[in-house]
């Protein structure tokens, strides 16, 4: 059975995708309303599943007309996805970015499931077992290699 954070995730997902801009605007009480939770399960699942590196831009107001805005960012190219990955990994990525901008990719069908397992796991910190910031430092570049010669077919 999966759980709420999974429900209200599919569900903003889903109108994201059926609105015709890429954005959608809600009121965090009535997520929290129609899915009967509190309103910081809706603050967990957008501040951990609607991240920048798994693509989407969030603005939050809080308060009494407060809201939320979710847009979807779309990668339109290789060559706009190559100058995405310089500029979001850098000189060090931490694990949960890494995996974020995996997801991304995975997601946009740029790389495939088989591809994103392979990529995660070579990334992971049980593999890197260097101590900070090397660590960062190694995985930033193994990411960037591995992801330019992938899309680069």
């Amino acid at each position: 059975m999966r759980n709420v954070s999974d429900i209200i995730e599919q569900y903003l997902k889903n109108i994201l995708q059926q609105s015709p801009n890429g954005i959608i605007e809600l009121q965090r009480s009535e997520l929290a309303e129609r899915f009967q939770c509190v309103p910081s399960q809706i603050n967990y699942v957008i501040s951990t599943r609607f991240t920048l590196e798994k693509g989407y831009l969030v603005e939050s107001k809080r308060g009494g007309g407060g809201y939320i805005r979710i847009q979807k960012v779309e990668l339109p190219s290789k060559e706009a996805i190559h100058m995405h990955i310089f500029r979001t990994i850098g000189e060090q990525i931490d694990q949960s970015a890494a995996e974020g901008i995996i997801y991304q990719l995975e997601e946009g069908r740029f790389i495939t499931l088989r591809e994103a397992n392979m990529l995660r796991a070579a990334i992971s910190r049980d593999v890197l077992n260097f101590k900070l910031p090397y660590r960062d430092e190694i995985r930033a570049r193994l990411l960037k290699t591995m992801l330019i010669a992938l899309l680069s077919h």
